[in-house]
């Protein structure tokens, strides 16, 4: 082998961006960069990626609780409004809920549990088979919570979420009350008028309250789906994908033009260096946290924006099967041949249903090299919003 190394992630460094930056060139000079000081070396088929936070924030997609509050009332009438399965984070909703209680006269509040739809729990599974409670049919009112479970606090942030988000309703000047439930139309019960909060599941929700005998139904995905008084917007996603910027000022995801973005990268990329290098936009990875239980996808999706070549799903063999299976009697050079051999073989016609390919979980090209991303950059201050992969695309014969 003339190389050791296969695939290889790398943080690159880059300054903060404000709005109005030009990423084409900061990106690209970032890359340059790279390769000045640190040795880089571009290959075809190499990977830039780049959060989805600074592509909004050089966008300027930003909106105030007032914007969110004025598109509420216009969209749900202004009086009482059921908000249904938020996500319990300060970070993706305290304030999208500031501006929906302040575009309302009541909120009833309905949180699923044993916990969100992304993993915070408000209660321990067990505690549920203890007290004889069916999340699947019990509907619970704040004070049979409180009965039942009492005060928790999240396990990471130290919240109770209940007392929290109802805090944060009172304090915008409308009534709140809380109930949980994981049937989206027991909310009915209480108001017709319905704000869905739910990522991944909002339109199965949508269609079972408007069957249901819903009057409005909006999900976050259906707020500021267009500028209100001059904030940013995101005609596809509204509010989903959201994050806290300020007190009183959400950042959005990105806009639809960030696709535009990737190719003009691209090709800026392609004329500095020579090469053919693909470029994404990334948010949450699509992971889980095995000790507090976090699904980390609060994104609708891992990419909002790609070139054509991260299209699609890998198509592999499984190595530990070949040497298990095909090829048990050989080993050391001849083993190491046969499996290139194999390899060599594939003419990219699907391998689903080849049994020396089970095991390789052929999820989006996207969703895979965006959770590498996501892993890599952090979510702190290590200051590397662009990602740069090398080998993402190489197998066992590339040399």
């Amino acid at each position: 082998m003339s190389r050791m190394l296969g695939t290889v992630s790398m943080g690159v460094r880059a300054p903060i961006i404000r709005q109005g930056d030009d990423l084409v060139q900061i990106v690209t000079d970032c890359i340059l960069d790279a390769q000045k000081f640190d040795g880089l070396q571009p290959r075809n088929r190499d990977v830039v990626a780049m959060t989805e936070a600074i592509v909004a924030r050089a966008q300027g997609n930003y909106a105030t609780v007032d914007n969110i509050a004025t598109d509420v009332r216009a969209k749900l009438g202004g009086e009482t409004v059921g908000v249904i399965f938020p996500i319990l984070s300060r970070n993706r909703f305290a304030i999208c809920l500031r501006g929906i209680a302040k575009g309302c006269k009541k909120v009833v509040l309905m949180l699923s549990y044993p916990s969100d739809e992304v993993g915070n729990h408000l209660i321990d599974l067990d505690m549920l088979d203890e007290k004889g409670i069916n999340p699947y049919s019990d509907v619970l009112t704040e004070e049979k919570y409180r009965e039942l479970f009492g005060y928790t606090k999240h396990p990471f942030t130290g919240v109770d979420y209940v007392e929290y988000y109802s805090n944060l309703v009172r304090e915008m000047g409308a009534e709140c009350e809380v109930i949980f439930a994981n049937d989206c139309r027991a909310i009915l019960n209480y108001t017709k008028n319905v704000l869905n909060c739910d990522i991944h599941t909002r339109v199965r929700t949508k269609r079972l309250l408007k069957a249901a005998g819903a009057e409005r139904v909006c999900g976050l995905d259906d707020i500021l789906t267009v500028s209100i008084d001059g904030s940013g917007w995101n005609a596809r996603y509204g509010l989903l994908g959201s994050n806290k910027a300020t007190e009183d000022t959400v950042k959005l995801f990105p806009r639809e033009e960030c696709q535009k973005l990737v190719e003009e990268i691209q090709d800026a990329l392609l004329k500095a260096t020579g090469k053919h290098i693909e470029v994404m936009v990334y948010g949450d990875g699509a992971f889980k946290d095995p000790v507090g239980k976090i699904w980390e996808l609060a994104d609708p999706v891992v990419s909002p924006a790609y070139t054509a070549g991260l299209e699609g799903t890998p198509n592999e063999l499984k190595l530990k099967y070949l040497a298990d299976n095909d090829f048990a009697d050989l080993s050391g050079d001849a083993l190491r041949d046969a499996i290139k051999g194999a390899i060599n073989k594939k003419d990219g016609s699907s391998l689903v249903g080849n049994m020396a390919a089970q095991g390789t979980t052929p999820r989006r090209l996207t969703d895979l090299i965006g959770s590498l991303c996501d892993l890599t950059s952090g979510s702190g201050d290590k200051g590397t919003p662009i990602i740069y992969i090398q080998g993402y695309f190489d197998n066992y014969t590339n040399d």
